[in-house]
């Protein structure tokens, strides 16, 4: 793809549209960053887009500033937009960022995605590969943008792409092709951006297009109703469950083709979810040639990744664990799932801002597991009446202070305290991180400093 003086347009301008804006500008082409943002909030990415080169149209989407363009990129927080169909239909070429980036990628690209478990499988991968001695990119919707890999070493044919991908990463996804394609498991989530699950089920699959039979499609094998959802044009392969190629066994992590075993005791990862995750970045790594040795040693030292089923500290024979990351429904019971054979109950702590979704397998898993909920936030309304009737007590918390407090009060030793909110985190927090971080400093704080 030719870029030199072509008229470019970078549409969102977050982290991932200004690695777009220095990639399209490095070079040679003239390029104009739209955002519905302004200058103030912007902040200091409008200076640097400025800086770069680009000329700016913010505060809106004018139909003007969409004509007479080569090529438009678009960030995956951009919702759909009237624009950018009508430039499309005008046969202005539109596509995502990851779209772009694998269009300078000639290394082959392991792109893993799912509802829950994308940044812990990625950085196992990642980690694994770093072992075959040859250059390795991870990135993606984990960390750096996929497109800063073109041009480099890794990017190269001699080199390795891994990328966690979202949904709406994929979304405009046509000609880039995954040598491996990992889809973990999907459950309901950003139903306030699709118009159905089946919507969302489907931005997901697009992972697996333009695979042919060198590639693989990796699987869960307790889900038969994720290979409906692709072709048959990769090579399937399944982890976990009984039939999966890599799976626990009598409780030894299992790669049936290999000499690998590890017993689960000895993963530094905390819960059911990430031994499946662990099964699916095992077989990954295998499929890519990195030696059994070298994978269990990954395995038994990789300590996970900050809030997400994180332990923060034990208080008064109470634990405290941090899965902010648990930004759905699926992903809270997944965490409540992963907690089980502990002695005691557990205290929830979820709220924020509401994606769309129903509660009712929350409730449902809390009745069973759970002592009391602490609710905060924007969904605090919707989830006390999911929990109203049920046997678990309900709090609600001003802040995240005040909920810890609350579930400090209600927990009883051998109980665990768990931050899984199930929404998203804008309400009252810049990010998931930004809301873990408040919650380990107020449970440090509790009975003193450890």
């Amino acid at each position: 793809m030719e870029l030199s003086r072509k008229n470019t347009m970078v549409v969102g301008l977050g982290e991932s549209g200004l690695a777009v804006v220095r990639f399209l500008t490095e070079r040679g082409a003239r390029v104009l960053v739209n955002d519905q943002r302004d200058r103030e909030a912007l902040g200091a990415a409008a200076t640097q887009a400025e800086a770069l080169g680009a000329e700016l149209v913010l505060g809106g989407h004018p139909d003007t500033a969409f004509q007479d363009l080569d090529l438009i990129v678009v960030s995956p927080g951009v919702p759909p937009l009237t624009q950018l169909d009508q430039a499309e239909q005008g046969g202005v070429p539109v596509v995502s960022e990851v779209e772009l980036a694998a269009r300078f990628i000639e290394a082959p690209i392991v792109a893993i995605t799912g509802t829950n478990g994308k940044s812990t499988v990625t950085s196992l991968i990642g980690e694994m590969s770093r072992r075959l001695g040859r250059p390795v990119f991870i990135g993606g919707n984990l960390g750096r943008p996929m497109i800063e890999a073109a041009g480099t070493d890794a990017g190269a044919k001699g080199g390795l792409v891994i990328v966690e991908l979202s949904s709406f990463q994929l979304e405009r996804v046509s000609r880039m092709k995954a040598h491996i394609a990992v889809l973990l498991n999907i459950s309901p989530d950003h139903l306030d951006r699709y118009p159905s699950f089946e919507a969302y089920a489907a931005a997901k699959a697009r992972i697996f297009e333009r695979q042919d039979a060198e590639d693989f499609a990796v699987l869960p094998a307790d889900a038969p109703d994720l290979r409906e959802l692709i072709d048959d044009d990769g090579t399937v392969v399944l982890f976990d469950g009984r039939t999966g190629e890599v799976r626990v066994v009598d409780g030894v992590l299992t790669d049936a083709q290999t000499s690998l075993r590890v017993p689960v005791g000895e993963l530094r990862i905390r819960g059911s979810h990430n031994v499946s995750n662990a099964c699916a970045a095992v077989l990954v790594a295998r499929l890519l040639g990195v030696r059994d040795d070298d994978i269990a040693s990954v395995l038994r030292e990789f300590k996970g990744l900050a809030h997400r089923t994180q332990y923060v500290r034990s208080v008064d024979g109470v634990e405290y664990i941090d899965d902010s990351k648990a930004t759905n429904v699926g992903a809270a019971v997944a965490s409540i799932d992963g907690l089980g054979g502990s002695k005691g109950k557990i205290v929830l702590i979820a709220g924020g801002v509401d994606k769309g979704g129903s509660y009712q397998p929350l409730r449902q898993r809390m009745s069973e597991e759970g002592r009391a909920v602490v609710v905060l936030g924007e969904a605090a309304p919707l989830l006390e009446r999911t929990f109203a009737g049920s046997p678990v007590e309900i709090r609600r918390a001003t802040s995240m202070g005040d909920a810890v407090t609350h579930a400090a009060a209600l927990a009883r030793p051998g109980d665990t305290v768990l931050l899984a909110p199930a929404c998203s985190s804008f309400d009252m927090f810049r990010s998931y991180a930004e809301r873990g971080d408040h919650f380990q400093r107020a449970v440090e704080t509790l009975g003193g400093h450890p």
